[in-house]
């Protein structure tokens, strides 16, 4: 490989975001670059051979496109676009919180289509939105009648350290 090759590849490792690639891309430095053993450079990032093996062959074929993830398909939304962008702005719009159940009705009523209330927690987290969940309060707490009362009692309850000292003899 030229030296050409290897700067431009350097400069693009240094540039990544994808801290996965960017592990890829550092094999592939060490192996194809630097002349490193595959199975070396994999213990050396606590992967696989076969992990190592499999990313080389990959960035032969395809190049440094190769290291990059794939898209993976799924099945496809039945939510669409529309609806959910004008359900989401309701949620983010109004100052109220939502209920699982309540976000279920709003999505039936204005799409006609019904989700799981598992789905519900899947969308809510593609929207970015998160669970509120009120703060835990012990069940021993004391009201503020009780902690009012408690300050006002006297102080016969405390328990004081004694100050008066005695007086040591001197020895002579």
């Amino acid at each position: 490989m030229t030296t050409t090759y290897k700067a431009s590849f350097e400069r693009a490792c240094r540039t990544e975001k994808n801290v996965k690639v960017k592990e890829r891309m550092l094999l592939v430095l060490n192996v194809v670059y630097h002349g490193r053993i595959a199975a070396h450079v994999a213990k050396d990032l606590h992967r696989s051979r076969s992990w190592a093996c499999q990313w080389l062959k990959r960035y032969d074929r395809q190049g440094l496109d190769g290291l990059k993830d794939i898209p993976k398909s799924g099945r496809p939304t039945e939510l669409p676009e529309e609806i959910d962008y004008e359900i989401k702005t309701i949620l983010t719009d109004s100052n109220q919180g939502w209920t699982t159940k309540q976000v279920e009705g709003l999505i039936t009523k204005e799409s006609g289509i019904r989700y799981h209330s598992n789905h519900i927690y899947r969308i809510f987290r593609r929207w970015g939105l998160k669970q509120k969940v009120p703060r835990k309060v012990h069940i021993n707490t004391a009201s503020a009648e009780e902690k009012d009362e408690f300050k006002k009692r006297s102080n016969k309850y405390l328990w004081t350290l004694n100050t008066k000292r005695r007086k040591r003899k001197s020895l002579k």
